[in-house]
């Protein structure tokens, strides 16, 4: 009876060891046509980096502690977004010829990883709708809610982790407001910006050379328009093709105008900048005016416009000087 019971017990206590959560998880698969030898599987807010050997069949397999939440995963060429936590045991499947439109998880706690991987493909045919933004409003605002209620839909009957259930419908929600925003945005340039249309304007800018310059100021020549800031490095990359392009059509009838848009506290950063990198064409400062930036729905910078001489658009979103299309524009205007 003591045996039997000790037997019961010991059988009771290995079950109760059996449902103790792990504390990690275990991620293994199979890559075919692989594009490296490992596969890094990510997360830099945690501190995160973890790299994982592929065999020659393509097979891995290792175990992980994780913080909850999203990682990425980079197999040599391209990524894919995981949600890992500990407990789980996850396998994932995928060709690298259709990276997108293969990858598959299964396993304990695959769920929100495949939720994931189907609604990147979801998004995917969503922005690459090209009719999508040319929609009159009443019906892009139907399509972007059959589509946010078809996610969430998805999201309340796949049994998912609460947090990472959560965490997708915010993310949906953003993702509608970006998409009204770039509809809008959109609309009106198509009805404000558009080719030969009125530039708006800029008044009595403080030039660098002294005085102040207003566009129409500039008005019987081509106006190239440089919206940029000395605390952005992508405006600061272009510097040197500015200048190349500015020497190649110097005397030419184009004026290269940069617009500085830094906050006040960096005006003289603006001033040194010009000294130090002995910038050319003409170098104003728009005070913290954002007026001329609103009209033109500037949303980053830099930001290149093309006037022509009765300061009218030629392009709203102009080439930046690195694109060799611009210098292709300005010789189709003969400038």
């Amino acid at each position: 009876m003591k045996k039997f019971i000790y037997s019961s017990l010991l059988a009771l206590s290995i079950v109760a060891c059996s449902k103790e959560s792990k504390d990690y998880v275990t991620f293994s698969g199979k890559i075919t046509n692989k594009n490296s030898d490992s596969v890094v599987i990510s997360n830099p807010q945690f501190k995160f980096n973890r790299v994982i050997k592929v065999d020659e069949n393509g097979m891995f397999k290792d175990t992980m502690n994780v913080k909850d939440g999203f990682y990425r995963l980079f197999d040599g060429k391209e990524y894919a977004t995981l949600y890992l936590k500990n407990g789980a045991d996850i396998n994932m499947t995928l060709d690298t010829n259709e990276f997108d439109e293969t990858i598959t998880f299964t396993g304990e706690g695959s769920k929100e990883s495949a939720f994931i991987a189907k609604s990147s493909m979801e998004q995917e045919k969503l922005f690459g709708d090209k009719e999508l933004m040319d929609l009159p409003e009443l019906d892009f605002r139907a399509k972007v809610s059959e589509f946010v209620d078809g996610f969430n839909k998805r999201v309340d009957e796949a049994a998912l982790d609460s947090t990472f259930a959560a965490n997708q419908k915010q993310s949906i929600t953003g993702l509608e407001k970006y998409l009204t925003k770039v509809y809008g945005d959109k609309q009106y340039a198509a009805k404000n910006l558009a080719k030969g249309m009125a530039s708006p304007k800029f008044v009595d800018y403080e030039n660098n050379a002294g005085g102040t310059t207003s566009l129409d100021d500039l008005k019987g020549k081509y106006v190239y328009i440089d919206l940029w800031a000395t605390w952005c490095q992508p405006c600061k990359n272009e510097i040197p093709f500015l200048k190349q392009v500015e020497a190649k059509y110097h005397n030419k009838n184009i004026e290269f105008v940069s617009i500085s848009v830094d906050r006040q506290k960096d005006y003289e950063t603006w001033k040194q900048m010009i000294v130090d990198k002995e910038l050319t064409g003409v170098q104003l400062y728009a005070k913290e005016d954002k007026s001329f930036m609103d009209a033109y729905r500037v949303s980053g910078i830099p930001r290149f416009i093309l006037l022509d001489p009765q300061g009218n658009i030629v392009d709203a979103n102009a080439p930046r000087p690195s694109n060799p299309k611009l210098v292709e524009l300005f010789e189709s205007l003969n400038i």
